[in-house]
Parts: structure tokens; C-alpha cells; sequence
């Protein structure tokens, strides 16, 4: 029976997509009167309403027969930028060429995007938040879970999706801008668009389509971080300048010696060398600087949790908040390896970032041991750390202790549904003001405060 829902909801979204394009607004008004007066007029003795049928059928009939006669030959190409920002207005051009030697004019456009239907697999692990809140009726049909899943992967377009093209002459071009609003982060794909005209009598569309794939990053949402700091004490870095480049504190070099096999070859000093006749390299100053750490909690339930999007939501928002201009910033989570990736001056830079967080999805399969390994390992290097949590459980509890053990400062951020008084602070019992409770539902509110 699941399955039966499940293909059902496949079709009528498919026959939902198709009806909104190939009818006009008028036609659709249309082919309303049209079935009402059908139900009406069974009766052609009682009624004269299937007079009003067979005229209104006639006319879609009319409209129907004009299809095959609009022919055209057309090229889309989009204007996309680089990045996008979940829920924020997304504004780009498209630039559409009539390559056929007639003019055409009462175009519009419609794009294409990948189909955001679900798989039958996410459809039956993935369920609605609040789903639970629902009657018995509504989570056995799950068509409200099919609508929230299909508003993750749709976006919102401007004018109801269509957009109207100027009369473009034969062998020219015309140029729109179109406004979208993504509906989540990640990857947004384009397939192509439908260049659409109306029949004389406006009630049918007769549709091309042209292939054109592209694909644009839509960040996560972001939101102001109060200028409350870790301590920025320097730490030493054992990269030195080769992981730095021109970030940190040193001389160019503190003294001249011989060669030692593994130093590299940049560092030899070729004057000495020339003059002593022995390898002679230079000895550089050990490299201090401001790093933090921002420590992502990617053990989640499921996809789609709303809880899990505010953790990456506030990652995002603390990895373009910025710093102390020579400091480092390293992102550490979990996907299918650790990962764990640097920026600041001279490495890479804060939208990279950004793009990796688009792109983070939840960790179903490793044990939360394998994030704290990772970040641990490289605590002695650090200079604060900001733990972005989507639990309270004696893992992370153990974690954040082993961190403020070793001396290192420590800010955790609990995105949570749980009620604050259920919540035990643990090893930050002693600073409050670095443990903050984030709901998903009130997230600008409680960073604002945080």
C-alpha cells in the first residue's frame, strides 16, 4: 500500500507539473468550467449546461490544434554567480537566442530544474518534523511528509515560474533576469528550459525545451555572531612557514648551518654554499599565531533534521564572522573520513568554507569517537576552540572536559529542541556564559544573546 501512495504521489506531481505549464491561467479556468458543466449537464434533458461543454470543449479543441504549428530553433545560456544563500533571493540572467528565421514574439520562459521528487527509500526513512503531532490518518498516508520533502529540493520562482520574453527577431537575442529562492543549501541544478507560447485564443502553451545544465552552491543560512571571543593567546605551529606562508611572527631566517638530510631545498642558502663548497641552509624563527578550531558535530539522526541544519547554519555563520586578521581557522567534522580543513591569510579562504558546509551532510555510520580523535590530536596547536553540538550526551560531555583538560578554551554551541532545564551543563557548568542552548525554530534570537 505504501508503495501504491508512493507512485501515486510520483504521478499526480508529475500531472501537476505538466498541467501548470501547457495551460494558461485562462485555460485553466477553462478546463474547470469545462468539468463542472460535463458533471452538470449529464442530464441534457434537465440542463442546457452540456451546450456550455461542448462550447468550451471546442474551444481547447481549437487551442490543442495550434500546438504543432510553433516551431523555433533556441539557445539558453545563464548568467549564474557563484553562490547562493538558502530562503535569500537569488537574482540571474538569461540570455535567450532565436537561432530559427522567423521573429518571435508571447514568449515566456520556464526552467527546468532536477527532479525534486524523493526515492522510495527517503520517502519511507525520512519523516516530517512535527510528524509525530499529526492524526493517525495523515502519518500512514504521508503526503504531508511528500510535500515537505519535494519544498526541500524546489525552489520558489518570481511569477509563478514563468517569465515573460521581449519579441526576439530572427538570428537575435533577448536578455531577462529571473529571481529564485532556494529552498535549501547544497547543489542547485538546472537541466534546461521550456521557451513556452500561447495559442491565439491564450488557453494552450505549444513548449520547446533546450538542454542546458548548470548547477550554482547555495550556502547555508547565516546570522550575526555577537564579537564575544576565545582568548587569542599564540601557540607554536610545527608547520612553520611552509603551512603558513605569510601568516605568524618570525624573522626571514635566525642563523646559517649545514645541511641536514630531509631539509628542504628552498631553504639552502646558495651564496654559502657557493662559497664553502658544502650545502648550507637557512634556519628559520618557530611560528606563533592565533588558530581556533570550529568543531562540527555531524552525528546525525537522520537527513533533513532541522536540528542539524541550525548546527550548520551556525558553523557557516561563525566561519565568515572572521578574526584577528593573522589567524587561522580550522573546520573539523566527519563525513565519510575526518575532515578537517584550514583558513585564513595566505591558505584557504572563508568561502571555501562556506562551499564545504553547503555540501556537509549528516554522519549515520562512525561513531562520534572519530570526530574528538581528530580534534584532540590537534589541541596542542590550538588557541580556543568552538564546539557546534547537536547533543548532550556523555560522549560530548567527556569530549568537551578532555579539551578544557588540557588548558584549552572552550565554547560550545547545543542546537536542541530539549527545554533548557533539561539540559546539564556538565564540564562547562563553571562557565555558562561559554555553553549556550540554540532552538532551530529561534536561531537569530538565541545567537543574538549567545
Amino acid at each position: 500500500m505504501r508503495r501504491l501512495l508512493f507512485i501515486s504521489f510520483r504521478k499526480f506531481h508529475g500531472f501537476n507539473q505538466w498541467m501548470g505549464r501547457r495551460f494558461t491561467p485562462a485555460g485553466r479556468l477553462m478546463l474547470g468550467a469545462l468539468i463542472a458543466s460535463a458533471v452538470v449537464g449529464i442530464d441534457t434533458n434537465r440542463t442546457l449546461a452540456y451546450q456550455a461543454f461542448t462550447l468550451f470543449f471546442s474551444l481547447l479543441l481549437i487551442a490543442f490544434a495550434f500546438i504543432p504549428f510553433f516551431r523555433g530553433r533556441f539557445t539558453v545560456d545563464r548568467r549564474l554567480p557563484r553562490f547562493g544563500t538558502a530562503d535569500d533571493p537569488l537574482t540571474y540572467r538569461i540570455r535567450v537566442e532565436n537561432r530559427s528565421n522567423k521573429p518571435q514574439r508571447g514568449l515566456h520562459l520556464f526552467e527546468d530544474m532536477a527532479d525534486p521528487r524523493p526515492g522510495y527509500r527517503q520517502f519511507l526513512e525520512t519523516p516530517e518534523p512535527g510528524e509525530a503531532d499529526r492524526n493517525r490518518f495523515d502519518r500512514y498516508v504521508r503526503f504531508y511528509r511528500w510535500q515537505w520533502l519535494i519544498s526541500l529540493k524546489q525552489p520558489r520562482f518570481s511569477g509563478a515560474g514563468a517569465s515573460p520574453l521581449p519579441d526576439i527577431p530572427p538570428g537575435g537575442a533577448a536578455e531577462i533576469a529571473v529571481e529564485i529562492v532556494p529552498a535549501a543549501r547544497g547543489r542547485l541544478r538546472f537541466e534546461g528550459a521550456t521557451i513556452a507560447r500561447p495559442d491565439p485564443l491564450g488557453l494552450v502553451n505549444s513548449m520547446i525545451r533546450v538542454p542546458a545544465p548548470q548547477a550554482v552552491a547555495i550556502l547555508p543560512r547565516r546570522y550575526p555572531i555577537p564579537e564575544r571571543t576565545l582568548p587569542s593567546g599564540r601557540r607554536y605551529q610545527s608547520g612553520g612557514v611552509a603551512l603558513t606562508t605569510s601568516v605568524g611572527e618570525s624573522e626571514e631566517f635566525v642563523s646559517l648551518r649545514d645541511y641536514r638530510p630531509g631539509d628542504s631545498l628552498r631553504r639552502i642558502h646558495w651564496r654559502s654554499w657557493a662559497r664553502t663548497g658544502r650545502p648550507v641552509v637557512k634556519e628559520y624563527l618557530d611560528e606563533f599565531f592565533v588558530r581556533h578550531a570550529l568543531v562540527l558535530d555531524t552525528f546525525g539522526r537522520r537527513k533533513h533534521d532541522p536540528v542539524f541544519e541550525a548546527a550548520v547554519s551556525v558553523a557557516a555563520s561563525f566561519a565568515c564572522a572572521g578574526g584577528p586578521q593573522d589567524s587561522l581557522l580550522d573546520l573539523m567534522f566527519v563525513g565519510d573520513e575526518a575532515y578537517c580543513f584550514t583558513a585564513g591569510r595566505g591558505l584557504t579562504q572563508t568561502d571555501r568554507l562556506l562551499e564545504i558546509l553547503a555540501g556537509v551532510g549528516p554522519c549515520l555510520d562512525k561513531p562520534f569517537d572519530a570526530l574528538a580523535a581528530m580534534a584532540l590530536s590537534r589541541a596542542p596547536a590550538l588557541s580556543g576552540c568552538i564546539c557546534v553540538l547537536i547533543a548532550w550526551d556523555r560522549e560530548r560531555r567527556d569530549f568537551v572536559g578532555s579539551l578544557r583538560a588540557l588548558g584549552l578554551p572552550v565554547r560550545v554551541y547545543l542546537a536542541t529542541d530539549a527545554e533548557a532545564r533539561d539540559i546539564d551543563p556538565g564540564p562547562m557548568a563553571d562557565r555558562p556564559d561559554r555553553f549556550h542552548r540554540l532552538r532551530p525554530h529561534r536561531l537569530r534570537a538565541d545567537l543574538a544573546v549567545s
